[in-house]
């Protein structure tokens, strides 16, 4: 039986931004990502056998996917720094800020933001879908292809990285 590609991406399609955007912190991104995985979707050549594992299939579309953009962000960085360098000698090096970085006025949030992007992205994914979107660790197995058992080793891991970067940047801090 062939899949339905669009009921599956939309059905899936929240997970797999969460997983995107835990890997690229650019929201921007995500949309330009999710296109690449709607397409790699349907133009994939080999039938998936268990239509129960397409979300963990596509999910691994999505991490592969953000490799790739990655990768091409890199070059087209590489690129640019080149082009504004040659020659002109005009270019500056500002540090572009973040509409995400801006936004976020509370101290607490900030705190917790930076040691989130200090953890690897499939602990920020694990981290985002059970405490914003409240997953049983029943669902995150299954999104993720794993045991329940392994997700309890891995959840466990991801808050105890968790409390150790904001432990870190505790320590960090100056005191006013």
């Amino acid at each position: 039986m062939p899949i339905d590609w669009g009921t599956a991406l939309a059905e899936h399609d929240q997970r797999l931004r969460i997983a995107v955007s835990s890997r690229l912190g650019e929201r921007q991104a995500v949309d330009e990502v999710m296109q690449e995985v709607a397409l790699a979707a349907v133009a994939q050549r080999a039938p998936i056998a268990e239509p129960s594992k397409v979300g963990a299939w596509l999910r691994q579309v999505a991490i592969r996917q953000c490799l790739l953009y990655r990768r091409r962000r890199g070059r087209q960085t590489k690129l640019l720094g080149r082009v504004v360098s040659d020659g002109t000698g005009t270019g500056t090096n500002r540090k572009v800020v973040e509409p995400l970085d801006w936004l976020i006025q509370v101290e607490r949030n900030q705190k917790v933001q930076t040691a989130l992007s200090e953890l690897p992205g499939r602990d920020v994914e694990i981290l985002l879908l059970k405490y914003t979107e409240q997953w049983s660790y029943r669902q995150l197995a299954e999104h993720l292809g794993i045991p329940e058992s392994a997700l309890e080793t891995r959840l466990h891991r991801a808050r105890r990285r968790l409390r150790e970067a904001l432990a870190r940047l505790s320590e960090n801090e100056v005191p006013q």
